[in-house]
């Protein structure tokens, strides 16, 4: 941010010092503070699980831990999208609550029309377009009918959960077909989804990070008024946030087709993982703003903690607990640095 040190030649000198902003460097201190003592964090469970833990920072357990995070990491991406198009602020910005529920229904659709005897082509098709059409409803009651997203997305969840339990009878349909034969493999001695997680995070990050859209689409995000003064759609790139996560919900929900061999009764529980990964990528960036490739090292770094705590035989129940305490750390940090940041 740009401070204008023009001041009046009426000004004394005293009072041009007390207009300047004292926590400039305080700011500084606890940006540094958040960002290096995340990934100190990080590297001390790394080195810790190393050390305790059989085979963990083997590369064969390391590609383990990107596949069983591709579902989370394409959920967590299309959070981060929301998030970037409609500002950080966890209460009246940018947030999806619906993509658990958007990839369980999904997955639900793929499964049960591969069950009825539907091609690979149709049931990829029809998943797609219920992520698409989540996402559509989604947009309408944010930016149509002009419902905070929080509440839009958490009522959109709620139906979508209904609607998995109508057509599942709360029972997993199971799926095999030769795509997901394929997705299920694992070509060089790594699952096929991590190379899928890893392309994907690429292609996205391509659009986000390096496109006018994805520039516009930060502007849009961290400063809106800005945004419409200078001509920008906002509300058009919001709406295309919300068609782009419900995207990467259908996509998700092929995924865990193929990882589960079915469809799933506890999408409901990849909620806190999704919002933990998307939340914790900021840390990751170089000016604690959500990104992909910081989304991507999140869902890395979630994934090694939920691994390792298994091959530890720690009970998987205190990983709610520890995520729970990531998204109170990383919400409350940003918060204040927003505040301080405010201050005159």
């Amino acid at each position: 941010m740009l401070v204008d040190t023009h001041y009046p030649s009426s000004l004394t000198e005293n009072e041009t010092v007390s207009t300047s902003r004292p926590t400039g460097s305080g700011k500084q201190l606890a940006t540094a503070t958040l960002r290096y003592g995340s990934l100190l964090a990080f590297l001390m469970i790394l080195v810790i699980f190393s050390l305790t833990a059989p085979y963990f920072l083997t590369i064969g357990n390391i590609g383990n831990v990107l596949g069983q995070s591709a579902i989370a990491g394409v959920l967590a991406i299309g959070l981060t999208i929301v998030i970037i198009a409609g500002g950080s602020n966890v209460v009246t910005g940018g947030i999806d609550l619906s993509l658990a529920a958007n990839m369980g229904l999904s997955a639900a659709v793929y499964a049960s029309l591969t069950q009825a005897g539907f091609g690979d082509a149709t049931a990829v098709v029809a998943a797609l377009a219920t992520g698409l059409v989540i996402g559509t409803v989604n947009a309408i009651a944010v930016v149509a009918a002009g419902i905070v997203p929080l509440l839009a997305t958490l009522a959109v969840m709620n139906v979508v959960a209904g609607l998995e339990l109508v057509l599942t009878q709360n029972t997993v349909i199971p799926a095999s077909t030769a795509f997901l034969d394929f997705l299920s493999a694992s070509p060089f001695g790594f699952p096929m989804l991590a190379y899928v997680l890893i392309g994907f995070t690429a292609i996205i990050a391509a659009i986000i990070q390096y496109t006018p859209f994805g520039l516009r689409l930060y502007a849009v995000g961290e400063f809106p008024e800005a945004a419409r003064a200078a001509g920008l759609p906002v509300k058009r790139y919001v709406a295309t946030s919300f068609l782009a996560s419900g995207l990467c919900g259908g996509i998700a929900g092929i995924l865990s087709v193929s990882y589960l061999s079915g469809s799933t009764t506890g999408s409901g529980e990849m909620l806190l993982p999704v919002v933990v990964t998307a939340l914790l990528g900021s840390v990751f960036s170089r000016r604690l703003v959500p990104t992909i490739p910081g989304t991507l090292l999140s869902a890395l770094f979630v994934g090694l903690l939920l691994n390792g705590f298994q091959l530890l035989n720690i009970s998987s129940t205190l990983v709610s607990g520890v995520q729970g305490v990531l998204i109170l750390l990383v919400v409350s940090a940003t918060t204040l640095l927003r505040n301080q940041e405010n201050q005159p």
